[in-house]
Parts: structure tokens; sequence; C-alpha cells
């Protein structure tokens, strides 16, 4: 999976598509993430999201989510788009399906996408078959694939590449990496006020 990490401070444009966020959305500092739901290296990131860089920064950092499905992943375009229905749902369902897919990425295949997703959205009290249909809705497929054309336009190419301030990270990237990138951003935007 391809990740992008973009921090953009006081002043910067959003884009016109409202995407799946965590933490704090009036935030001068975004922390934006080019993800695909199969990529193993994007489960990590995932994982470092939830346990390190929510509880340190959630508060002060606006963390943005943008679907990038590799064409080697045979489920990726599939989940994410089942991701977009579940964020339309209730926002923070589509973060909870994202965390799902990426939490049992080894359980999941082609073959046995649409029995995985139905058991996780019968749990979740979500119509199966609206969710199954949801997959071939021309308006979440067009959602998923404006962010990967963004993507491609920002130079992601390997997931996941972050860029923190600029600075690229490709494929492999620390916590304290990251870290020191939003701890920068935030100073920055701290010195403008």
């Amino acid at each position: 999976m391809k990740l992008a990490v973009l921090i953009l401070t006081a002043g910067a444009a959003l884009m016109a598509q409202e995407h799946p966020m965590e933490g704090n959305p009036k935030s001068a500092v975004r922390v934006v993430a080019y993800e695909d739901l199969q990529c193993p290296d994007c489960a990590v990131y995932r994982s470092m999201v939830d346990a390190q860089l929510l509880p340190r920064y959630g508060a002060r950092v606006a963390f943005e989510h943008r679907d990038f499905p590799l064409a080697k992943h045979a489920w990726a375009r599939r989940a994410a788009v089942a991701a977009r229905y579940c964020d339309r749902i209730r926002p923070a369902l589509g973060t909870e399906f994202r965390r799902y897919v990426m939490a049992h990425q080894k359980e999941i295949t082609a073959e046995n996408f649409d029995a995985k997703t139905a058991a996780w959205a019968l749990a979740h009290h979500i119509e199966t078959e609206k969710l199954r249909s949801a997959v071939q809705d021309p308006a979440l497929l067009k959602l998923v694939d404006e962010d990967y054309q963004e993507g491609v336009a920002r130079g992601v190419a390997r997931t996941p590449t972050v860029f923190v301030n600029g600075e690229p990270f490709i494929e492999t990237f620390t916590i304290e990496e990251i870290s020191t990138s939003i701890d920068a951003a935030l100073a920055s935007v701290k010195k403008t006020k």
C-alpha cells in the first residue's frame, strides 16, 4: 500500500472531497495518508496511528485518510469502496471498517472478501446486501479513483510513502521520524500565532 503523509500548515487549501478524518479537524496541522487496505505496511502504520499518534496528537492534529488501492492487491479497491460506504453511514464506522480490514488482512482473500465483510456488517448492524452492492456504486468508486489520481499527481508510487512537511519517507519509517516532523509543524504553527 502506498501511503503518503503530508502535513499542511495554516492557510493551506483543503481538497473539495470530504475525506475520512480522525483527530482535530480544525487543526492547522494535517497528516494526510494514502492507504491501501490490503497493504501489510499500511496495517503497521494504522497500528502506529491508533497506539501512538492519535493518543499523542489527536487533540492537536488532523489525520486524513486517502484511498490508494494498488493494482497488485486483489481486494484492496473493493475494501476502499466498502469503507467509503461505511463513511456515509457514519464516519466512525468507516474508520472501524478500515481498522478491521487491516487487522485481518491475512485472513481475507479475493474469494472470501464478500463473506468476511458481510460478517463484519452483521456485527455492526449494516444490511449486508447494501454493503455488497455499494462496492459497485459509481459515486463511491469515483471517490476512490479521485484519491488514487491525487496520489499519483503527488508522486505516490510505492507503499507506504510518507511525506511529512515535504520530507519523504518511503516504505519504512519510524514513529520517531513522523513525530519529529509533526512536532516541528506544531511548533511552526505556534510561532505564527
